[in-house]
């Protein structure tokens, strides 16, 4: 396999991944509302519009249309979920063991972000 088929698997893999968590968004939205940040009014209308973009930029990855833009943006995103949401759970655990479960979604989501900005640098 060249090069340019194993990143093509490894994009179609991450928008599958990527359109996972965009359709949970609204499967489960009561439970997504409740980690939106207090400081952030609208609660549930931010759960449905992130599961919409996080479908849209799984769409641009599979056809290859805007991919750079919907990487960018979905970095933004994750990155602004990592430091929104899973920092501050994490430094306000009560204990290591409390801490696990954000600690993970916040290196979780740094990693999904990297790969959004490689996508990205290979969009068009």
């Amino acid at each position: 396999m060249n090069n340019n088929t194993l990143s093509r698997v490894g994009i179609i893999l991450y928008a599958l991944v990527i359109a996972f968590f965009g359709v949970s968004h609204f499967l489960n939205g009561a439970s997504f509302t409740s980690v939106v940040p207090s400081f952030i009014p609208g609660g549930i209308f931010w759960v449905y519009l992130t599961g919409v973009a996080l479908i849209a930029a799984a769409i641009s990855f599979l056809t290859g249309k805007q991919t750079r833009i919907a990487g960018i943006l979905l970095a933004v995103f994750l990155l602004l979920v990592v430091f929104t949401v899973h920092l501050p759970s994490v430094l306000n655990a009560p204990d290591a063991q409390a801490a696990r479960f954000p600690l993970t979604n916040l290196i979780k989501d740094t990693a999904l972000a990297a790969a959004a900005l490689i996508i990205a640098g290979r969009g068009r």
